[in-house]
């Protein structure tokens, strides 16, 4: 499997979504933590993501862990950030986010920042085919590029290795 440190972000010829979870969490037993020092380094390890470019457009969820996962993407890029609401239930989250990503122009670059039960769910949503994703796992990167109605995507590993 590739990695995606090596592959880096190239100017898009076509909408293209990036889709990493939420950074490893300091606690598990409260609903809404900030993230351990292994997710903090793993954060930093999405905005290396981008070094070549940056994205448009960041998806976080309301939980402060999406947030932070995404914050030093957001400070180095200035990308403008979307919360998209959890109240509604899962399936209203992912067709919020997979109808604002198809409305973005053609050539759009978008980080989605979600959880282990949304983020294999919006990368369906968007056409492409992707397990679930254990709660053990946190380096997973799902790469969408959509294209004149055609979906490739690929799976990368980023940051430190997982523990699943």
């Amino acid at each position: 499997m590739a990695t995606a440190l090596a592959c880096g972000v190239s100017v898009a010829s076509a909408q293209t979504i990036y889709l990493v979870r939420h950074a490893e969490k300091a606690s598990d037993t409260e609903r809404d933590p900030v993230l351990s020092e292994a997710g903090m380094a793993r954060a930093e390890a999405v905005a290396a993501l981008f070094e070549d470019g940056t994205p448009d457009l960041v998806v976080v969820s309301p939980l402060q862990r999406t947030r932070l996962t995404a914050g030093p993407t957001i400070a180095a890029s200035g990308a403008f950030v979307v919360t998209s609401p959890l109240e509604a239930g899962v399936d209203a989250h992912v067709a919020i986010i997979r109808q604002g990503v198809l409305a973005l122009p053609e050539d759009a670059v978008v980080l989605v920042v979600g959880h282990s039960n949304t983020l294999p769910l919006i990368a369906r949503a968007l056409g492409y085919d992707t397990p679930d994703m254990p709660e053990c796992e946190y380096d997973r990167l799902i790469r969408i590029e959509l294209r004149s109605g055609q979906v490739s995507g690929e799976t990368l590993r980023y940051g430190a290795p997982g523990t699943c």
